[in-house]
């Protein structure tokens, strides 16, 4: 997962294998950026390769009520990228702070075409909590059950030890059942957690990524 200046010097490095590329766009971390440089953001990096972008959710609009134009700016970059590119729409939940914002965001989001919800960038506000991943997995149900789409969760933002990993797993079980568990419906986003996980699965301290 790299900025979109980086897209394709990482696809030269993953060339070969069935390792994707990811793009933060559109104004990462605090999109607080124009429209149109937000939609040339994200074309970009699709165009040196990227197979999936994430983007921020304008915040400062959704707190202000201005739901249309945040539903309407996640329409205008999914136009942007095309259907065949995985769109991740991150609600910065920490900023958000109620459970009731959280569900509207999730909602504004997915049905302005959201692939993925996810609940922090990590940099600038707290990041992933159970109550949010809970409120967005309820979310997340009911959309498919209106709809017949599946949304992917993506807990993001200090998860890094494997009993908080399994904390957001279970949520996932629970709320939205085994057919989410796969990498295509649900990640973890967690920078320090993969050695974390390894190292307890071997039982030794390991420093593989």
């Amino acid at each position: 997962c790299v900025y979109p200046s980086f897209v394709d010097i990482a696809g030269l490095g993953v060339e070969g294998t069935n390792i994707g590329v990811t793009s933060v766009a559109g104004g990462f971390p605090a999109a607080q950026t124009y429209l149109e440089v937000k939609m040339l953001e994200v074309a970009m990096a699709v165009e040196n390769g990227a197979d999936e972008i994430d983007v921020v959710i304008s915040i400062g609009e959704f707190l202000n009520g201005e739901y249309d134009l945040m539903g309407n700016e996640i329409e205008t970059l999914r136009k942007e990228i095309g259907d065949e590119i995985t769109l991740k729409v991150i609600l910065e939940s920490g900023a958000l702070k109620t459970a009731e914002n959280i569900r509207a965001a999730s909602v504004l989001a997915m049905y302005s075409g959201a692939d993925f919800i996810k609940t922090s960038t990590g940099k600038e506000y707290p990041g992933a909590s159970l109550e949010a991943a809970y409120v967005m997995c309820l979310c997340i149900k009911e959309y498919y059950e209106k709809t017949g789409r599946k949304v992917g969760f993506k807990p993001a933002g200090g998860v890094s030890t494997t009993d908080e990993a399994l904390a957001y797993y279970t949520i996932v079980k629970h709320v939205l059942g085994e057919e989410w568990l796969d990498n295509e419906y649900f990640r973890i986003g967690a920078s320090r957690l993969a050695n974390n996980l390894l190292s307890d699965i071997l039982g030794e301290e390991t420093k593989f990524f």
